[in-house]
């Protein structure tokens, strides 16, 4: 891409700087997209923010306490199926 083909935007007075729509489209980035921000020897890189926070296998396991006895496969099995049949009436 040559100096002439690329796009080109402004920082206004507040430090805004608006990304044009076929770069927006280009990566799925509607209106209030939050982005991070890194400086690079390059220049400044914007990337979109996850949707959710990064999680750890402990915070996951916490989350899955269980009391009481274990289900059989069987059982599971059984709940399922129930489930399934519960759905397919509504």
């Amino acid at each position: 891409m040559g100096v002439q083909d690329r796009i080109t935007t402004v920082i206004s007075t507040k430090g805004q700087v608006i990304l044009p729509k076929t770069i927006r489209d280009q990566r799925h980035w509607p209106a209030g997209t939050r982005l991070t921000v890194e400086d690079t020897p390059d220049g400044v890189l914007l990337k979109a923010m996850p949707a959710f926070p990064e999680t750890t296998i402990d915070a996951v396991f916490g989350s899955m306490q269980h009391s009481g006895r274990g289900l059989s496969l069987e059982d599971m099995d059984a709940a399922i199926a129930r489930e399934a049949k519960r759905r397919a009436r509504d």
